[in-house]
This record gives C-alpha cells, structure tokens and sequence, in this order.
C-alpha cells in the first residue's frame, strides 16, 4: 500500500511524535486528518503554526468517545493511533486515566475501524512494554512485563489491536517504538530535561537515575518506521520494533549532552524523578531485525547529530520558552 493520496487519520497529532508523522505524511502526499485532543483554549498543539496547516484537516476530540472516533474514522483509509497518556510518573498518580486512554480509547478506535471498514490500522505501543530486558538486544518475542501503570495499559491496548486482527480480520500492525527523542518532545523525558536546564542556565542538572539504558532513536527515523510499516502487507498482524539497535546509559547520554553543549554544570539527584525500585527499566535495547526484514528501514540519523538538531532547536528563545525549566514534569 502506497499513501499518497490516501486518506488517513492520525490520533494524538498534536503531540511530540504526532505532529513530526503528520507533517511527514503530507510532505508524502496523504491527505490528512489529524485529531487533536479537544480543549477550551482551541489548541492544536505541536501543530500550532506547523508549515501543514494549510493542507490538514483539523478535529479535536477525545479518544475515550466511541462516538466521536468514529465520526472521526469515516471516510479514512488508514489510521495512525498515536493517542495515549505516555508519562510514567504520571501513571502512578492517575492509573484510571491512563486504562481510559490507552486501553478504552484503543478499544474504540479498534471497533471504529472494523465497522467502517478502513485498509489499515498503525497502532503505536512502545518499548517499555517489555520491562527491563532479560535478554539484549530485545526482539518482539521478548516477555512483556508491566512494571509501570502506563507499560500495563500499553500491554493491555496491544493485546485489543491484536484480537482485533485475530478475531475479525482487521489489518492491524503494532508498532513498537524504542525511545523516541527530538524536537518539541516533553520535558518529562530525559534528552530534554538536561537541554532545556542547561540552556536555562541552571545551575546543577537535576536528574533521576543515570545506570539504565536505553536504545534512543531520532523522532523523524520513528516516523520512517511508522509509514514504513503502514505501506508494508507483510506486517500485518505483527508487532514491529522500531529503533536503532544501539544501547547507550543515561550517564553517558548526559555526557554527551554537555559535550555539544560545551557545559561542565554539575549533575544532582533528584528523588522525586527515581522510579519505584521495582519499576524501573533497567535496560532497553532494540532488535530491529524484523523491521529491516520485512520493509528495509534503516535509521538514518546518529545519536550525535540527533542531538545536535535537537539541541540547535530547544535552544532557541522562542522553544526555549515554551518549557518550565525549573518545575519537574511528570
């Protein structure tokens, strides 16, 4: 399947990843329909100002509506389900959201799509499902573990997109994104916390733990993977990793961090930001075996020059802005 010209819904395309898939569809061609989560103020988030306004067709809404997704579905031929609630501290605090979100709003765009009989439904998990790795690098028949509310819900929405495939015949695929990072990401996620305190000029950069891993991957190579796997027949009814197949510790990204940065500013825990002993991922290293197999992707940004992009972009005032340097996001 080729999207261009296709008509294709996006969930969640006010978000950090979102917004980049949005804009990636439209430079492709796809017509595109994005939902944005409804609020009083009319924000459409990251695509506030985006250069794809003019070629996007906006609706704002809330997943956990089965009515409203499935106004929303109609008349699409693909759908992109990034919608979630995705912080993991935050999860500790509000896990009933997070099951209406991730688990019921999954359910609802599952139901919508077979009713009205889309071609392809992209349904976005995440690596956290696998829990802190028992075997590197990890291939999508690695256990899931539910060390967080958030990673239990993912669990959960992955297995309805599933059935969905199993017991009716929709074209699922479940992708499964390592850990994303780029331009216009939360400060709750690590790469930004520590660029957007030291272009602040903080002091100390105040962090959580430093010794686990993680498989970072540039947010556009994410994107890649996501239309990758939606033009791809022969991951129908498959999970797909999606990553760089390199492992690197939250020290030693920090290091590198300061390093582009030219900064030496010291670095201080913070207890509110460490997970429970027990939920913690230690380490998370993707095999993208499978997705290279079955559609050639490849990343094409290092981890070096995604930094430096990310960095030249948090960096200017008008970005820069936007965040609350000295609060701690959950």
């Amino acid at each position: 399947m080729n999207i261009a010209n296709k008509k294709i819904l996006v969930t969640g395309a006010d978000g950090f990843i979102g917004s980049h898939l949005t804009e990636m569809l439209c430079a492709r061609g796809a017509q595109v329909r994005a939902l944005c989560l409804y609020n009083s103020f009319n924000h459409w988030g990251w695509l506030e100002g985006s250069p794809c306004l003019d070629r996007v067709e906006i609706v704002t809404g809330d997943v956990r509506d089965p009515a409203f997704v499935r106004s929303a579905v109609a008349g699409c031929d693909i759908v992109f389900h990034l919608a979630a609630l995705i912080a993991i501290p935050y999860s500790y605090v509000a896990p009933d959201n997070y099951v209406q979100t991730n688990v019921t709003g999954t359910l609802n765009v599952m139901q919508a799509a077979r009713e009205l009989g889309v071609q392809r439904v992209l349904h976005t998990s995440t690596s956290e499902v696998y829990g802190t790795a028992r075997r590197v690098p990890i291939d999508e028949d690695h256990p899931l573990q539910a060390q967080s509310p958030y990673s239990a819900t993912k669990i959960g929405a992955d297995a309805i997109a599933y059935s969905f495939f199993s017991a009716f015949g929709l074209p699922v695929t479940i992708a499964r994104p390592f850990n994303t990072y780029g331009p216009r990401q939360s400060a709750r996620a690590v790469i930004p916390t520590v660029i957007t305190q030291i272009a602040a000029g903080a002091q100390s950069i105040r962090l959580g733990s430093l010794h686990p891993t993680r498989d970072f991957n540039y947010v556009e190579d994410t994107c890649r993977g996501f239309v990758a796997l939606a033009e791809c027949d022969k991951a129908l009814g498959e999970a797909v990793n999606i990553g760089s197949n390199a492992e690197i510790s939250i020290g030693d990204t920090v290091a590198l961090i300061q390093e582009l940065m030219g900064s030496q500013t010291a670095i201080e825990t913070d207890d509110a930001r460490i997970r429970p002993e027990a939920s913690e991922v230690e380490r998370l290293w993707c095999d993208n075996t499978r997705i290279r197999a079955l559609t050639g992707y490849a990343p094409q940004v290092s981890l070096r020059e995604g930094l430096k992009r990310t960095i030249d972009w948090f960096a200017q005032p008008e970005n820069l802005k936007r965040y609350k340097t000295g609060v701690y996001n959950l």
